[in-house]
Order: structure tokens, then C-alpha cells, then sequence
């Protein structure tokens, strides 16, 4: 694949562009005289193309300049009352612009600007309203329906909608077969082209190259008015069809659906955008302070009896605190009777506790009323809230009871077994982590057992992890695992999460000294986020800041190469880069060189390899 570097020539293009409009066009030729066309267009070089066919039916084409990445795709919307996809009516459309910044406490930044035109258009079919709602900014496009309470009824129930994305055929893809059963997300991509791809079920996001551009369709502001959706490829046409997890999704008062989300771009765009938090509901949370991301040791991975252990769990509580690691979690098997201890002896060596529990556990809010207070009670900082494994608005009713509750009681939460988020870490910003991802749970040594393949490791900075945070529990050194040693270490940069597990035994980390030392350092926090170099399915070099200090992280998959990066990301003056390598004997070496923005970095790597830096000021 094309290495993608720079968005120089986009973000020249967005401030070229004046402010963001929305054209109406006349009718196309399809249209005729009683049809519609709009040009949809923003600070960039991304554009839509809305039409109302003489027969009252909506559909929606994407542009990257010149490239089309979205061929004309239905729009529509059936609720019990009505076919809204059908015999729709123009009636008006009303602008504005939206500019907003706003702060999360994890993700690839924690301050961000969102730009974007808005357009709402109105339709009307047999006395109801169907207003879509778009929005266009530099980096993408969405759109949303919104229904209002008619008719003396306020509720509103949808059946389905035709909602659908025509990717061009010939699209290369990354997909993600959706597990109907489990609702986890937790299979590896299938890399492919839409045309050859496998009909089907796909969960979000699901990324495509057409051309040198780049599109990944997601969804963003879910919550408990609807269910969390899937797609699914209809191989006769090569359409992705929007499918929705229940029979019916209900909501009152009126209806907001979530976005139908297409963030557009060249591969550095896409991986840099915040589109999925940009479109989020604001935070509901007005005191931040007690949300706090770090790092945390975990025993269950390598040792999964050592939850029921008080021993056990003082020992990684000691290592943590060794390491200067902020958090221990304790997973399925603690028991009542000396969780206040161990809590109270992390405390007195700077270290918060997270518990494991079932969802099923809190279901209720009798019980959330009665175990919340008294974990808080016992100085629990966190949630590890697992087996969730579905996509229904009744779970989604769970999780957004769970965010007021966790935020009463100032509890950080982490996912597993989950559904993937959806933006919810701008609305909840105690939600530090999701599982939703093949991760290193599935690389814990055991008979028979194969490695992941190393193409799964270098598709997640380019798929799930653009979603939102990602709790792969890295830097497993022990594990059945495709990565050199550096390549491992490189995923504590790579892979973010706003609480990082790191998953390997006491021993293994102090058998690796080098490991260590770049782990005491490595934030889970990051001012910004540069794709250095990239090309899915075969390596990722991310550039992360914290402070006055940069971080990066490298993993390739194949077979031995150079890797020759750009630093145009320092700022000015010299540096210090300390590089973390693998030796000759496999192990990690390491070696400072100074460097500029102006210079390169050039470094071997062997089969599946990668490397680490930490970048400091040297002047």
C-alpha cells in the first residue's frame, strides 16, 4: 500500500475554504421537476450529494475531491406509523455552523475544536416529519433522523431503516464479521475488497481504500433511545445495509437516532479525526477531578487463581507502586471479606484498586443503590464491568444508568465483553476503557494455542481503536503472541487507553529491566496524536505527545525491513531520542541518538518488529 504522511494539501484546501455551505443545486436528471438535489459541502475537500427522487425517495453520495467513496445510498426510516423512506414531500431546510471545543480525559487528545456546517432538512409524508439532520466538516460527513411527537403521541417506534452505504465495488476493505451471538466484537478483520467480501454481518467500524482516499463508517451518540446497529453486505447488490439489534427501537419523546458517521480522508485524516466525540453529546459530568487515567497491573492474565489471593493481589499492589503504575485491578474471585484490606494497604502505597463484577451484578438499581456506596466505601476507584455482550436499546438503557450512577459515585468504568463505544467518553468521561477487540486475553499461553496473526495488530490502530479507547491489555511479553519484543513494547504507544492495562507477571516485567524503564515513563494521557507512517494490515508508526516530551510507537507485519520515519512532528531545536530495539538476541536494546524535526529516523526491524522512542528536549 501508498505510505500516507501528511495532510499538507487537505489542510491547505480547509483554509482555502470560507465558511462551511450547503448549496442547493437543481434537480438532477433522475429528479426531474418535482425532485431535489443538494451539494453538500464543508472546510475541505469532502462533499455529499443529497437528492429527492420524483418518487419521494432519499439518497446520499460522498466525495473526497474528485474520488467518490460513497456511490448513491438510500436513506429512510420505517416506524410503526410510517414508511419514511417512500413518497417524502420537500418542505424546507434551515443552517447553521458549529464551532465547539470541548476536553475529554483520554483519547488520541484530550483538547479538542469541532467545525462543521449543519443543514436540517425537512420532509413531510400523510401529516409526519422527517427532519435528517447532516453535518460536513474537513474530515467527514454524518447524518441523523430526528422524528418529532405527532398526532397527539409522543412515543415513537421504529421498525427498520433503509439506510445504506455503497461503497464502490472495487474498494479495498477491512471488516469485521459480526458475532450475532456474543455481540463483542472480538473476531479479527477480513481484508479483502467489498466486491470479494463474504455477505453478511459487519460491526462497526468498517474501513475502506478507494483510490488514495479513505473511508471509515461508524456510529456516533448512541444511547438509550435506540440500539447500538451493525451492517450487513447484501453480496447480490455489494451494499452495506444499516441493521438494527431489535424488532423495534422505541423512544420518547420523539426520536433522535444516532449519526450515521463517514469520516473521510487520506489515512493520516482518518486516523487523526475526532468526528465520533466531535458529534457526542456534550459531558454530563461537571467535576472531573476525581477521573484520573494511568496504568494499571494486572494479575488475572497471568495467573488467573490470583484474584482469590489477598497475597496475591498485595504483591502486584507492590509492583505497581515499585513501578509507579497508578492502578491494580482485581478481577473475577475477590471476596468481600479482604477487599477493605487491600484497599486500604493500596491506598497507603498510592495505588487505587478497580474491581471485576458481572453486569448482571448491578442490573437492577436496588443494587446498584446497595453496592455501589458500599465499594465506594471501601476506597474502590473503578469498575472492570464485563459479559454486557449486546447491542439492544435494553442494554443501552443499562449502560446509560450505569454512566449517572458511576458519576454519582465517582467510579471509572471499563467494558468488557461490550459493545464498542460510541462517543460516550465525551458525555461519560469517567469511561476510560472498552474492551470490543480480539485482544490479549486470547494470547495467554495455553496448549495448542497459535498466535494471533500480525496483521490483527497493525489493523486495530486503523479500525477499532479510531473509535474510541481500547483495552487490548498489552505488553504481554509471555504470551502466544506473532511480535518481537520491541513490537510488544511499541504497543503501549500504539495502542491507546485511558487506563492501560499491563497484563504480563511481576517476574516477566523484571526479567526485562529495559521494558520497565520505558513503562514508568509511557503516559495513557496524550496532548496529540500523528500518524507517522502507515498502511493497514502491515505497520503503524503513531507520534504521541504528553507534556514537552513525544512518544512513538512502531509495529510492522511481514517480513524484515527498514523503517525510515519522518520526525516533522518535533518542534524546533534538538532532541534526545532514547530507542528501544530488539537486540540481536531478541531481547530489547537500547540507544540514544540526537535528533531535529528536520532528520529521519532509520531503524531494522526483524519479522513481525518494531521499536519505541521517547523523544525529551536537548537543548
Amino acid at each position: 500500500m501508498r505510505v500516507i504522511r501528511s495532510r499538507v494539501i487537505r489542510a491547505a484546501a480547509a483554509v482555502a475554504c470560507a465558511a462551511a455551505v450547503l448549496v442547493p443545486l437543481r434537480a438532477q436528471a433522475d429528479a426531474k421537476a418535482d425532485g431535489h438535489s443538494w451539494r453538500l459541502t464543508g472546510q475541505g475537500q469532502v462533499s455529499g450529494q443529497l437528492t429527492l427522487t420524483r418518487e419521494g425517495r432519499l439518497t446520499l453520495s460522498a466525495q473526497d475531491g474528485r474520488t467518490t467513496v460513497l456511490r448513491p445510498s438510500a436513506l429512510g426510516i420505517r416506524t410503526a406509523d410510517a414508511d419514511l423512506s417512500t413518497g417524502l414531500r420537500y418542505e424546507g431546510r434551515s443552517d447553521k455552523r458549529i464551532h465547539e471545543t470541548y476536553t475529554t480525559t483520554a483519547g488520541r487528545r484530550t483538547r479538542h475544536t469541532s467545525d462543521a456546517s449543519e443543514s436540517t432538512f425537512t420532509f413531510r409524508k400523510q401529516g409526519r416529519t422527517l427532519n435528517v439532520v447532516f453535518r460536513v466538516s474537513a474530515d467527514g460527513l454524518a447524518y441523523r433522523y430526528v422524528l418529532p411527537g405527532e398526532g397527539g403521541a409522543d412515543t415513537v417506534t421504529v421498525l427498520g431503516e433503509t439506510t445504506e452505504f455503497a461503497v464502490p465495488p472495487t474498494a479495498e476493505s477491512f471488516l469485521l464479521p459480526y458475532d450475532n451471538g456474543r455481540q463483542d466484537y472480538e473476531s479479527a478483520h477480513d481484508h479483502t475488497t467489498v466486491a470479494d467480501a463474504e455477505a453478511g454481518d459487519y460491526g462497526y467500524p468498517s474501513l475502506f481504500r478507494v483510490g488514495d482516499s479513505w473511508l471509515l463508517v461508524e456510529e456516533a451518540d448512541l444511547n438509550s433511545s435506540y440500539g447500538g446497529s451493525r451492517l450487513t453486505l447484501d453480496a447480490d447488490t455489494d451494499r452495506f445495509k444499516l441493521t438494527l439489534p431489535d424488532p423495534a427501537e422505541v423512544s420518547s419523546p420523539g426520536l433522535t437516532t444516532p449519526w450515521r458517521t463517514l469520516v473521510i480522508g487520506d489515512l493520516a485524516t482518518v486516523t487523526e479525526s475526532d468526528l465520533p466525540t466531535d458529534l457526542a453529546a456534550p459531558s454530563k459530568v461537571a467535576d472531573t477531578s476525581w477521573i484520573k487515567p494511568g496504568k494499571a497491573a494486572w494479575s488475572w492474565w497471568s495467573d488467573g487463581q490470583s484474584p482469590t489471593s489477598l497475597a496475591a493481589q498485595k504483591k502486584f499492589v507492590d509492583f505497581a507502586a515499585r513501578e509507579g503504575w497508578e492502578y491494580v485491578l482485581v478481577d473475577s474471585g475477590w471476596s468481600n471479606d479482604w477487599m477493605p484490606e487491600l484497599t486500604a494497604y493500596a491506598k497507603e502505597k498510592g495505588v487505587g484498586v478497580w474491581l471485576w463484577a458481572r453486569w448482571q451484578t448491578i442490573d437492577a438499581q436496588s443494587e446498584r443503590d446497595r453496592l455501589m456506596p458500599l465499594w465506594k466505601s471501601w476506597g474502590v476507584v473503578g469498575l472492570k464491568i464485563d459479559f454486557l455482550e449486546s447491542d439492544g436499546q435494553d442494554r443501552m438503557r443499562w449502560y446509560d444508568a450505569v454512566f449517572k450512577d458511576s458519576a454519582k459515585y465517582h467510579f471509572m468504568l471499563n467494558f468488557h465483553g461490550a459493545t464498542i463505544p460510541r462517543g460516550q467518553e465525551r458525555t461519560w468521561p469517567q469511561l476510560m476503557s472498552t474492551e470490543a477487540v480480539k485482544g490479549a486475553e486470547g494470547t495467554r499461553p495455553k496448549p495448542g494455542r497459535e498466535p494471533f496473526p500480525a496483521a490483527h495488530y497493525t489493523t486495530l490502530p486503523f479500525t477499532r481503536n479510531l473509535i474510541g479507547s481500547m483495552d487490548f491489555t498489552p505488553v504481554t511479553f509471555t504470551g502466544v503472541r506473532p511480535t518481537s519484543d520491541a513490537a510488544e513494547l511499541a504497543l503501549s504507544v500504539v495502542y491507546e487507553s485511558g487506563v492501560q492495562h499491563f497484563a504480563d507477571s511481576v517476574e516477566s516485567y523484571d526479567s526485562r529491566p529495559l521494558a520497565r524503564k520505558f513503562l514508568r515513563t509511557v503516559p495513557t494521557v496524550w496532548d496529540e496524536t500523528k500518524l507517522v507512517d502507515g498502511a493497514p494490515g502491515d505497520r503503524a508508526v503513531l507520534a504521541r505527545q504528553s507534556g514537552d516530551d513525544w512518544y512513538l510507537g512502531a509495529i510492522t507485519s511481514g517480513e524484515a525491513r527498514t523503517l525510515d520515519e519522518p520526525l516533522s512532528f518535533l518542534g524546533a531545536g534538538k532532541w534526545r531520542a532514547e530507542l528501544y530495539t530488539d537486540g540481536a538476541d531478541g531481547r530489547i536494546a537500547t540507544e540514544t541518538r540526537e535528533v531535529t524535526a528536520a532528520s529521519r529516523l532509520s531503524v531494522a526491524v526483524p519479522k513481525n518488529g518494531g521499536f519505541a522512542v521517547r523523544f525529551t528536549r536537548a537543548d
